[in-house]
């Protein structure tokens, strides 16, 4: 289990979008689940949002911000400026009360440490040191920079987060102060361990579920009646939105030419290709749409558009009542970061040993390696990298898994000695063994697809689909090829089919006829003998009838005879 995020257990079907998803392949699938490898992920939370399942689960500190707050009295929220979008609230006063009913003492937008890190990137800027210049408040950029793109870090503006660079302010004017970091980031997370500065982060819907738990309703809080007379503009507030650092700037420097990239699949594109750049200033956000579209971001109606739309208006609001300073004062902290490279695990193969892999999945030859991407890893030779390391399974690859099936199953079907024909529901052909033609007397080659009472009488399958059950036909005869058959017919429903098995019993039934056909013919041999012996046993006993009359006679005479002497 990872710190910071995992998967629930899911009935994961082997989609592997989450795979594909991910910009850095920190996913490995196993025993059909998706498992994050820790030391790879850059918790952009792009896996989580993709994931048909919904199983995202993001490692809560609700608890233990609970207990911070129960044990202090000086816990300090620092908000994302996206939280307007998020919440739909019009001004901040609405959340610091909701948050003060929470327990919170004060509450801040970070977008005051976004104003400090603005100040600090016109400063670099000025210096024309940098070819390019890369600024992000997103740590997962960061991340990825580190990690896997250590050839742009030259270009990472080496200055503190939004965030951070808040934290710092707080805790140089309250230095008791427990820092509370509020928005719709995962990375924040990891970012707010490592500064050491922070005492929990919780995400948008934490902040949702434990206004439900105190029945807090941010549409019944009216506004503070605030004193603003010396409060100035603050345009870092676009800071959660698509080209809203570089709107944060009262003046933009010049020899730049300003682009804003969001979205995983462009900030790679970016990164792959930095060094034949010129002259960029480049704002990036992991997020499509940027921070009002992270990856726990609250879910409204409008989606990440509307959003953007609700933190322009915010913006101009700001400018519409407050004015703008011509030049934002200097940081009170040190706002320097060190963005160092950092080593990410995983071997090296070697040519041999990518071939070796390849070559078990029958890729042996450039051709072979289809890229199709449906592993979820971009190239063949990527999926390699990925068994060698073990975070893949070596024959989890579509077109070598249907090749292999459709094999196996055609050397199952052609080989069978029983007949085999499949039909679908609407009784045409699906398939049909040599088997399966020879007994059913067809002699065309081509007839899947076809109609199947174009070349037998399927009423058996129709009777099986209309009862839903199997069926077995016992010495069915057929008259296109005089054979008898045993028919066995089951329905596939995942598959929309009927399978039928056919056994040639024709020897059999023949053998059997003539079996019968002896029987008959020595019962009526029988019939006559026994016939025949009753008539000479009648006719014996009709000779011995009349002799022994005749001897009866003569001996009475010879006794009466005796008797007269």
């Amino acid at each position: 289990m990872t710190r910071y995020l995992d998967f629930k257990d899911a009935s994961c079907k082997d989609c592997y979008k989450c795979l594909r998803a991910c910009p850095v392949k920190a996913i490995d699938v196993t025993n059909h689940q998706a498992k994050i490898i820790e030391e790879r992920c850059i918790l952009c939370g792009t896996c989580t949002i993709v994931c048909p399942q919904n199983a995202k689960m993001v490692h809560s500190e609700m608890d233990s911000v609970k207990e911070l707050i129960k044990n202090n009295t000086n816990v300090v929220a620092s908000v994302a400026p996206s939280a307007i979008s998020s919440f739909r609230i019009s001004d901040f006063s609405i959340m610091k009360i909701a948050l003060g009913k929470l327990g919170f003492s004060h509450a801040e937008e970070t977008a005051v440490g976004a104003q400090l890190v603005v100040r600090e990137y016109a400063k670099l800027m000025e210096t024309g040191e940098y070819k390019n210049f890369i600024v992000s408040a997103c740590p997962s950029v960061c991340k990825m920079i580190q990690m896997y793109y250590p050839r742009a870090l030259k270009y990472l503006a080496p200055v503190d987060s939004p965030m951070v660079a808040h934290a710092k302010l707080i805790k140089s004017k309250m230095p008791d102060a427990k820092i509370v970091f509020i928005g719709p980031c995962i990375a924040k997370k990891r970012e707010a361990d490592e500064s050491e500065l922070i005492d929990g982060v919780l995400t948008f819907e934490d902040l949702s579920e434990m206004f439900a738990e105190k029945d807090i309703v941010l549409d019944d809080i009216l506004l503070l009646n605030m004193d603003n007379k010396t409060k100035n503009a603050n345009l870092a507030k676009a800071f959660p939105i698509s080209h809203g650092i570089i709107q944060s700037f009262e003046k933009l420097p010049e020899n730049y030419d300003y682009m804003s990239i969001d979205g995983a699949d462009r900030c790679l594109d970016v990164l792959e290709n930095i060094d034949s750049i010129s002259n960029v200033f480049i704002e990036m956000n992991i997020c499509k749409d940027a921070c009002v579209n992270g990856p726990c971001s609250l879910e409204n109606v409008g989606g990440s558009i509307k959003a953007t739309s609700l933190i322009r208006n915010y913006v101009n609001q700001e400018k519409k009542s407050f004015p703008i300073v011509d030049k934002i004062p200097e940081s009170p902290v040190d706002l320097t970061a060190k963005y160092e490279r950092l080593r990410v695990s995983g071997k090296i193969p070697t040519e041999k040993e990518i071939a070796e892999i390849l070559a078990k999945i029958g890729k042996t030859k450039p051709e072979d390696e289809l890229n199709c991407g449906t592993c979820g890893y971009s190239t063949c030779r990527e999926k390699a990298w990925a068994v060698y390391n073990g975070y893949a399974d070596v024959e989890v690859c579509l077109p070598y898994m249907m090749q292999r099936a459709e094999s196996f199953s055609y050397e199952i079907t052609r080989s069978s000695p029983q007949g085999i024909v499949v039909l679908d529901f609407d009784m045409n052909v699906v398939d049909i063994n040599n088997k399966a033609r020879k007994l059913l007397g067809i002699k065309s080659e081509f007839i899947k697809g076809l109609p199947a009472i174009d070349f037998f009488n399927p009423t058996d399958f129709v009777l099986a689909l209309e009862k839903k059950e199997h069926v077995e036909r016992k010495n069915v005869f057929i008259p296109a090829s005089k054979s008898y058959i045993d028919l066995s017919i089951n329905i596939i429903e995942e598959h929309r089919a009927l399978f039928g098995i056919m056994k040639d019993v024709t020897a059999e039934v023949d053998y059997n006829e003539k079996l019968n056909s002896m029987r008959m013919e020595t019962l009526e041999t029988t019939d006559k003998v026994i016939k025949k012996q009753m008539f000479i046993a009648q006719e014996i006993a009709s000779l011995l009838g009349e002799t022994t009359a005749e001897t009866k006679v003569a001996l009475l005479k010879l006794k009466q005879m005796l008797k007269e002497e």
